[in-house]
């Protein structure tokens, strides 16, 4: 199992430099960063490789909406390019307030947009040239980028049609807000069919994991219940919700002691998640104890 760290896009870009600095003398294998509307992530991933061995750095996830398939490959070949090829694609389609309020464009079967992307996509990752005609988009030339291997491209997938594009399209899949039961029961093994029947490899499956070391559950959970309400009534995640049987995102957290914490991790590796990355929640303190127990569990500082 690969642990990592997740970094959401408020603190300042120095600091989540330190930040990754700090993953990577831990033992952890990655860090991903967050895509929402404050820095890009993208742009910060770059030093991040270029300066930080010893560590993966992906996001989790970049919208497809706000970039061609060609200025993402641009994007993604030139970070791997200064990293020893240590940079993970973490992507998606965001969400209809985001891509309709936001943007001004259509968010109209964003499954079709993502298969279309990828379509599209993967090809100019490995250096091919592409003349891709969809219903969505359209796609012409090549993307050359010296000393750049294709990296690996995961899907927010949390849908059927986006679990299945990613296991056909891509090399796995990112989820947040779900809990083992629902990785194991649904999302594991369609994913895992969808790249067999492809013909492709076993698919990664990076699941955002909000956790938090505290001696105080109960308040931390009502915290979060406040904080995350607007999210749970998104249209994606409250699908995703009503199939857990749960009311809202804020039940998918991990809380409670070391022991408490460190179970959930393993009942999310036990459900075929190859990637658990801990996004730390809580107090200052209640988020230091958290990433230190991650830490832990990966094997401790190198």
């Amino acid at each position: 199992m690969r642990t990592g760290l997740y970094i959401g896009g408020t603190l300042p870009v120095a600091q989540v430099l330190d930040r990754i600095r700090w993953a990577a003398r831990a033992g952890l294998d990655s860090v991903f960063l967050d895509q929402v509307l404050g820095w890009d992530a993208l742009t910060v991933a770059a030093p991040a490789v270029r300066e930080i061995a010893d560590i993966e750095v992906g996001t989790a996830v970049t919208h497809t909406f706000a970039r061609h398939p060609i200025t993402l490959a641009q994007q993604a070949l030139t970070i791997t390019a200064q990293g020893a090829n240590r940079y993970a694609l973490g992507l998606g389609p965001s969400h209809p307030h985001i891509v309709e309020g936001s943007y001004g464009l259509s968010y109209e079967r964003p499954a079709r947009h993502v298969r279309e992307y990828l379509s599209a996509l993967a090809p100019l990752l490995r250096g091919e040239t592409v003349d891709y005609r969809g219903e969505t988009l359209r796609a012409a030339g090549t993307v050359e980028v010296p000393a750049a291997a294709a990296p690996p491209v995961l899907v927010s997938a949390l849908g059927p049609a986006m679990v299945k594009a990613a296991g056909e399209l891509a090399d796995g899949a990112v989820t947040t807000w779900t809990t083992p039961g629902i990785i194991a029961e649904y999302i594991a093994p369609q994913l895992s069919s969808a790249a067999t029947a492809a013909g492709r490899p076993a698919p990664r499956i990076v699941a955002v994991v909000s956790a938090a070391v505290t001696a105080d559950p109960d308040r931390l959970r009502q915290e979060l219940a406040r904080q995350w309400g607007p999210v749970s009534q998104l249209p994606s995640y409250r699908v995703l919700l009503d199939r857990q049987g749960l009311h809202g995102v804020h039940e998918t957290a991990l809380l409670g002691s070391e022991d408490t914490v460190a179970e959930g991790f393993r009942a999310f590796e036990q459900s075929g998640v190859t990637d658990p990355i801990v996004s730390a929640r809580g107090t200052a303190a209640e988020q230091e104890r958290t990433r230190e127990l991650v830490s832990r569990l990966r094997g401790g500082a190198r």
